[in-house]
């Protein structure tokens, strides 16, 4: 959770879900992480124990006083970018890779039932604070949420707070507070939702756009945003020299970078909770559309020098991130629906059916199909992400199929 400013409910928003999540309240006052500048490994994670380090012989024989927080099913680290460089490497380990080390000792951050919740909190996480944020970590951060302006119609609860001296986290209705066991049951429940066909087949279509570059390699498969940022060009610049295709329409010419295999994910992952909680018997397009804006936060960087950024509109589509991502789901949606059949989905799908049992012939027929399907895109003309990431699905699909006449050439069979 990231704001402008400091003493807008963040760390109490935080410290509520930890309650939820069973803790008590002063356990997760004690437990929270407060960044600053002097934080050293040790003060997160613990310290060896100092009879050990005087009389052990190996670094397996000291002991480490491990911090309880650790463990704890809800972690909240308060403003995480005043946090040194060194100290975020070490919570980068324990957000990835769910342990800690320390001294040749390990420790595993899951609690028993292992549900483990890790909230971030920082005043600002584009480019302000003490230390900069540093990027492994920020693409560990599932979700962004932007914390809101208060509205003051609402001051008679302030102060009401201020005079009972209470918090939000000493008032949690027991019914709401979840045990291990509940816990569990709730992150089995939200990933047994299933995904229908049609909205895989939106949310592969999404992400088909974002990937391709023109000019981002010579190399056809090197034609992408990632290889322009790992060259040290610019995405921007390299886009602005797209020849053929309609850069208007061109959804990927509006984003300088594209959605991560993890980043996609997070993002099944939290639209399956999404339909969990509204009750749903599988997810649906607008779960989808409720969470994408949060979950790519700062994964999907705007192309600021593409037109859609001109402009009054533009401009607020320039700060307002989570509106500009809601649109590019719409839009992604309607040119999905614009097209009344998907001719490389069905090629593929015949290749997922599995090959035994097919005949020489019905091969050399797939591949007439695969072949007639890429020289019908090459003569448009125009390659967009869309068209780009069906040309590579082609290629994969005519290279399955060759191998598989080789292979019939080397046992005999398929006749």
């Amino acid at each position: 959770m990231r704001s402008p400013g400091s003493g807008r409910g963040k760390t109490t928003v935080a410290t509520v879900l930890a309650v939820m999540a069973g803790s008590t309240p002063a356990q997760v006052r004690r437990d929270i992480q407060q960044g600053q500048p002097q934080l050293s490994i040790s003060d997160l994670v613990g310290m060896p124990l100092p009879k050990d380090l005087l009389g052990a012989e190996r670094l397996a024989d000291v002991r480490i006083a491990w911090r309880e927080w650790l463990t704890a099913p809800v972690k909240i680290v308060d403003e995480v970018n005043r946090i040194p460089t060194k100290t975020q490497s070490a919570l980068l380990t324990m957000v990835a890779d769910g342990y800690v080390e320390s001294h040749d000792q390990l420790l595993a951050t899951a609690p028993a039932d292992g549900v483990e919740s890790w909230f971030f909190t920082a005043n600002d996480d584009a480019g302000g604070g003490t230390f900069a944020l540093i990027q492994a970590l920020r693409d560990r951060m599932d979700v962004t949420v932007t914390a809101m302006g208060y509205n003051p119609r609402f001051l008679d609860e302030l102060i009401a707070r201020v005079e009972r001296g209470e918090r939000p986290e000493e008032h949690v209705p027991p019914d709401l507070v979840f045990g291990a066991a509940e816990r569990a049951a709730v992150a089995a429940g939200i990933r047994a939702v299933p995904v229908p066909p049609e909205v895989v087949a939106e949310l592969s279509a999404f992400a088909s756009h974002f990937e391709f570059a023109q000019h981002g390699g010579r190399t056809f498969e090197h034609r992408t945003k990632d290889v322009i940022t790992t060259g040290g060009g610019r995405v921007g610049e390299v886009i602005d020299l797209n020849t053929g295709a309609d850069v208007q329409a061109d959804l990927g010419a509006e984003t300088a970078s594209a959605p991560s295999p993890r980043a996609l994910q997070a993002l099944i992952l939290y639209a399956k909770a999404m339909a969990w909680f509204r009750g749903r018997p599988a997810v649906g397009s607008d779960d989808v559309a409720a969470v994408l804006p949060f979950v790519l936060r700062g994964k999907v960087a705007p192309n600021l020098h593409h037109p859609t950024f001109d402009g009054a509109d533009g401009a607020e589509l320039r700060t307002d991130t989570g509106a500009w991502l809601s649109t590019l789901w719409d839009r992604a949606r309607r040119d999905r629906l614009a097209r009344d059949e998907d001719p490389v989905g069905e090629l593929l799908a015949q290749l997922r059916a599995g090959l035994t049992g097919v005949s020489r012939a019905e091969v050399s027929a797939r591949l007439t199909a695969v072949e007639s399907r890429i020289a019908q895109i090459a003569g448009t003309g125009k390659l967009y992400g869309s068209t780009y990431t069906d040309l590579l699905t082609l290629k994969h699909v005519h290279q399955r199929y060759r191998n598989y006449l080789t292979w019939l050439d080397a046992t005999g069979g398929g006749r």
